[in-house]
C-alpha cells in the first residue's frame, strides 16, 4: 500500500547534461535518491518501509531516468506521473537538463564514454535521438537547467540553492572543548585559542570546579578581552556556517581550546552553542577533556596580573 503523499522530483534530460552531478548534490542536500529505477517499480518503491536513518516521509526523493533507465518510455513516464498525482496526491516534478549539441560531443570525446543510444556510431547521432526521444519530458518538466556553459560546480550551486532548505542539507554542527596539553582535535574545521582569558586553574577556589560552574564563567567572562573577542568569533561564525551549507559541507566542528580543557574553553563552547541555538542553529556539545584531572604540570606557570592566583575584589 503506497503511504502518505510525498514529494517527488524526476530528474532527466540529456545524457552528458549533468544528471549524476544533480543526483549528487540532492544526496548531499538529505535528499532519498535513486538511479535508473525501473519504472514498474516505483510503486514497490513508494510503499517499501522507510531506509535506516530516515526520520519520516517527509524526506523528499529523487529518481534519475534516462536513456540508460530499463525500459524506458518517456511518454509512459508521463502519464505515470499523471496518475500518482490524482491517485495519492503526490508532488512530482520534473527536473530536465538540457545542453547544447557541440558541448555534448566535447564532453563525450573529452570522457571518451560512448553515447548509450549510439555505441557503434558518432556521438552525435545519438544526440540527435535521444533529444528527439526525450521531447515529451521536456515539454512536461516545470523546471529546466540548460548547463551547456556551466561547470560541474556551478550545477550543483545552482541545485543547492533551488532544492536546499531549511532543515535539509544543513551540515551536522558540533561545537566542542579541549585541552591543548592533550592534542588538537583531528576532525575541527575551525580552531580558537581560549589560552588568552584568564586562567582560573591559577585560583586555588576556583580551580577544582569547570566551566560548567557559573564561579568559574564569570571569572572567565571578566577578562577585559573577553566580550570584544567573544563577540567578534560569534560574529564570524555566523558569517561562515550559511557559507558551508551553501557548499554542501556535511559536517563541521567548531572546537575552543584551553591548556586543560577544564575551564575557559568549556565555558566559551557552552556560551557560543548558546547563541548559535538563539540563531536557529542545532548544535551537538561534547567536552572531550572535561574529566581530565587538573595538574599543574599541564598548566604551566602561572602569568604575573589580575589572573595569577586570587580573584579581585
Amino acid at each position: 500500500m503506497i503511504r502518505e503523499p510525498k514529494n517527488i522530483l524526476l530528474v532527466t534530460g540529456m545524457s552528458g547534461a549533468g544528471k549524476s552531478t544533480v543526483l549528487r548534490t540532492l544526496e548531499d542536500l538529505g535528499w532519498e535518491v535513486v538511479d535508473n529505477l525501473p519504472l514498474l517499480l516505483l510503486d514497490r518503491l513508494l510503499s517499501a518501509p522507510l531506509p535506516e536513518g530516515a526520520e519520516s516521509m517527509s524526506q523528499p526523493l529523487a529518481l534519475g531516468i534516462g536513456a540508460r533507465t530499463r525500459d524506458f518510455d518517456p511518454d509512459s513516464v508521463v502519464k505515470r506521473i499523471k496518475q500518482l498525482r490524482e491517485d495519492y496526491g503526490h508532488n512530482i516534478g520534473i527536473l530536465f537538463l538540457d545542453c547544447a549539441g557541440g558541448e555534448l560531443e566535447r564532453r563525450y570525446s573529452e570522457t571518451r564514454r560512448r553515447h548509450p543510444l549510439a555505441l557503434d556510431r558518432p556521438a552525435s547521432d545519438g544526440i540527435a535521438r535521444e533529444r528527439e526521444l526525450l521531447a515529451p519530458l521536456r515539454r512536461g518538466a516545470n523546471r529546466l537547467i540548460d548547463t551547456t556553459s556551466m561547470t560541474g560546480n556551478e550545477l550543483a550551486q545552482q541545485v543547492r540553492e533551488t532544492f536546499s532548505d531549511e532543515k535539509l542539507g544543513a551540515p551536522t554542527l558540533s561545537v566542542m572543548s579541549f585541552g591543548f596539553a592533550r592534542g588538537v582535535p583531528r576532525n575541527a574545521d575551525l580552531v580558537f585559542d581560549m589560552r588568552f582569558l584568564r586562567n582560573p586553574h591559577w585560583v586555588e577556589a576556583l580551580r577544582p570546579g569547570t566551566g560548567l560552574d557559573a564561579d568559574v564563567g564569570a571569572y572567565v567572562a571578566g577578562d577585559p578581552a573577553y566580550d570584544a573577542a567573544l563577540a567578534q568569533i560569534e560574529s564570524l561564525l555566523l558569517l561562515l556556517l550559511p557559507r558551508y551549507r551553501a557548499e554542501g559541507k556535511s559536517y563541521v566542528t567548531i572546537a575552543f581550546g584551553c591548556t586543560g580543557g577544564r575551564h575557559r574553553s568549556v565555558h566559551v563552547t557552552e556560551r557560543v552553542a548558546a547563541r548559535l541555538r538563539d540563531e536557529g542553529f542545532s548544535p551537538t556539545v561534547t567536552h572531550r577533556d572535561l574529566a581530565a584531572a587538573p595538574q599543574d604540570s599541564l598548566e604551566g606557570a602561572p602569568a604575573d596580573g589580575p589572573g595569577s592566583g586570587t580573584v579581585l575584589q
